[in-house]
């Protein structure tokens, strides 16, 4: 069970939106730009104010981010504006917003840089591994336990509770360790997915 399977509602909710877009000519590839510019934003102010307040944050950006990614795809199908260059910016937008917004986590005290920066090449394959799944089967895969979902409402959790109990950063390298087994298991389901797919056939 991943946060994946909600979308539709989630979509659903934000279908009038979708529309009120499209009818002041806001294409897909604008919302994704967006997305990406909010993100660049809030991971610049989190280098250079890296104090744990300040990671509540995340949690706003992250839930506006979730929802922009959600209509530029609705846009994108229901509004005929499909292009290839709007799959390139969904795909390296996706993966350069995670970590601008990730990677303050290993300023913040007590953290260990390069188990963060495991973490985040770790997040990274799970969308190459999940496109990859798509090249050889026409299929994306989005199987769990920590896809890009998952990751904003683990990490915004997190964010909101440094935020509170500044106390907390003791425990950030446990968080990230857990993080990093989570994301090698997703990476693991998404190949096995593609593969899985293959025998079916």
């Amino acid at each position: 069970m991943t946060l994946y399977q909600i979308k539709p509602a989630f979509q659903a909710l934000l279908r009038p939106l979708m529309f009120w877009l499209y009818k002041h000519r806001v294409t897909a590839n604008h919302v994704t730009l967006a997305a990406m510019a909010l993100s660049f934003l809030t991971g610049a102010v989190l280098v250079i104010f890296p104090r744990p307040s300040l990671f509540v944050l995340l949690p706003i950006v992250l839930f506006v981010r979730m929802a922009l990614n959600a209509l530029d795809g609705m846009l994108a199908r229901e509004c005929n504006q499909k292009s290839r260059l709007g799959a390139i910016l969904n795909e390296t937008g996706d993966v350069l917003s995670d970590i601008a917004l990730y990677l303050p986590f290993m300023l913040l005290p007590g953290s260990h840089a390069p188990l963060v920066l495991v973490m985040l090449l770790c997040a990274a394959m799970t969308e190459f591994c999940g496109v990859l799944a798509q090249t050889i089967n026409g299929v994306r895969s989005y199987a769990g336990p920590l896809g890009k979902s998952d990751r904003a409402l683990a990490f915004g959790t997190w964010g909101l509770a440094l935020s509170v109990w500044p106390q907390l950063v003791q425990w950030n390298n446990a968080v990230w360790g857990i993080a990093t087994v989570l994301l090698l298991w997703t990476v693991i389901n998404r190949c096995r997915s593609a593969l899985r797919d293959e025998v079916v056939k």
